[in-house]
């Protein structure tokens, strides 16, 4: 996809009234420090247009990304981050819940899985969590670049028993800062959303 144009359109916090977008949404889960705002970044072809935090857990809203005025990408707030109490844990969790079954527009659901290390607890639960919404999210192993080439399809094979993924679930391994699996990405966005 050629990005014209970007415009962070809504942000969602725990009150917040979430938008009755008439556009096909996407939305990325995952962990506080899997690489959300670098893979968003990496998306839509900016340096740090999703604010990448030194603080894990920063994204404590619901953003939603206008991409050329025909599809919106969806960040939801990280997951699992220790330094939360659990009261805003809970209060994020009933967001992202409020947002799954409440969007019209919501295509797909991309699951984010740091492809160096065993899917935690979080990890588990949320993916089997967004399976029991009706969705097959699609999970991404970020931080590829971290891995010797000789690796991957290892610690792909340990993402997907980990996590007991639904047969045909697609795993893609992605690097931010090399860009691999940013145009597989893509296709699968655009395959969903229809744009």
């Amino acid at each position: 996809m050629i990005i014209k144009s970007i415009n962070l359109e809504t942000v969602c916090g725990i009150t917040s009234t979430l938008p009755d977008n008439e556009k096909p949404e996407v939305a990325f889960a995952g962990k506080s420090n899997v690489g959300k705002s670098s893979l968003i970044n990496a998306l839509m072809n900016r340096k740090s247009y999703a604010r990448i935090s030194a603080t894990p857990g920063k994204t404590q809203t619901i953003n939603f990304y206008n991409i050329n005025d025909c599809l919106y990408l969806v960040d939801l707030p990280g997951y699992g981050y220790a330094k939360v109490s659990e009261k805003e844990k809970a209060q994020w969790g009933r967001l992202i819940e409020r947002y799954l079954h409440g969007s019209g527009q919501l295509k797909a659901v991309f699951l984010l899985i740091d492809i160096r290390h065993e899917p935690s607890s979080n990890d588990r639960l949320m993916y089997s969590w967004i399976v029991e919404q009706g969705y097959e999210p699609v999970i991404i192993a970020t931080k590829l670049d971290k891995i010797k080439r000789s690796q991957v399809q290892k610690h792909v094979k340990m993402i997907k028993e980990a996590l007991s993924l639904v047969p045909g679930t697609k795993v893609i391994p992605f690097s931010s800062s090399t860009k691999q699996g940013r145009d597989e990405i893509w296709e699968m966005i655009e395959g969903f959303s229809g744009v």
